[in-house]
């Protein structure tokens, strides 16, 4: 792994910063969290939260709606976009290995994607540390690290689903479609197959938490209201099944199990098939 791994991770970082979507991407944070600030919302109330608190629950609701999909498109394209240019074929004359390259541009694009939303997540902390605002610091920590988790997974996703792609249009369409998927078994599926085939409801929710979604979302809403009353009469399942606190080490500690998972199979497929 090492062979090659730094200059690969370099080498993208470094083209990902002359790349006019990732600027538009760090400022679509960051300027949300200017326009949070200035519409006010620390000075919101909902459930007890206020302050800073307010303004990171709301960003992270955003996350959920933007990162994955951002992940997806942005990432799938890295391993066969590089076989169609012909990139690889060159790369690959050096003194790289196949194994050095697959993790190099995974962590890569785990820093680029990861660093521009925690400095916007920091940023509104140390803001709030100046204008003398309260900063829930524990909450800080945990939305860091559910983000994180949340990336790592889905960068695993699309990097295994490149690495198996004929062409970018097949492993973009496959990223868009598995996407529409995930978001749709959030609720309206399960409940649909709970309804009419009558499944035991709790059969039904342990299967939706196998969705690093619906496990990103049910970590929010945990930090955000600890009896989540605002998920019905799935909330008493899920905390009299596991703890607050176990949970939310779940939902941290699954979704970068599986984004592990998914990029060591890319990786095998990767150094065992014709990437030429």
């Amino acid at each position: 792994m090492n062979s090659g791994f730094k200059e690969i991770l370099t080498l993208d970082i470094r083209q990902n910063l002359r790349s006019k979507w990732f600027w538009a991407y760090s400022l679509v944070f960051g300027g949300f969290v200017a326009v949070m600030f200035a519409m006010g919302i620390t000075e919101s109330q909902i459930i007890g939260f206020v302050g800073l608190s307010r303004l990171m629950v709301t960003f992270m609701q955003v996350c959920m709606v933007i990162l994955p999909i951002y992940v997806l498109i942005s990432t799938v394209r890295s391993v066969v976009g590089d076989r169609e240019s012909n990139v690889m074929e060159y790369i690959l004359s050096l003194p790289v290995s196949f194994t050095g390259y697959f993790w190099g541009k995974f962590t890569s694009k785990f820093i680029v994607v990861f660093v521009p939303v925690f400095l916007a997540l920091l940023g509104a902390a140390l803001w709030g540390t100046i204008t003398n605002i309260d900063v829930p610091w524990d909450l800080f920590a945990l939305y860091s690290g559910l983000l994180a988790a949340m990336i790592f997974c889905f960068l695993g996703i699309s990097m295994f689903i490149s690495s198996y792609a004929h062409s970018q249009d097949l492993a973009v369409s496959s990223a868009f479609v598995l996407w529409l998927l995930l978001v749709a078994f959030l609720d309206l599926i399960l409940m649909g197959v709970m309804l009419k085939f009558r499944v035991n409801p709790e059969l039904i929710i342990s299967l939706g938490m196998l969705n690093p979604l619906q496990v990103f979302r049910t970590a929010v809403l945990v930090l955000f209201d600890p009896k989540l009353t605002v998920m019905g009469a799935a909330s008493y399942y899920i905390l009299d099944t596991v703890s607050r606190w176990a949970f939310i080490i779940f939902a941290i500690v699954y979704p970068i199990i599986l984004g592990f998972v998914f990029g060591f199979l890319g990786n095998r497929h990767f150094n065992k098939s014709d990437i030429i």
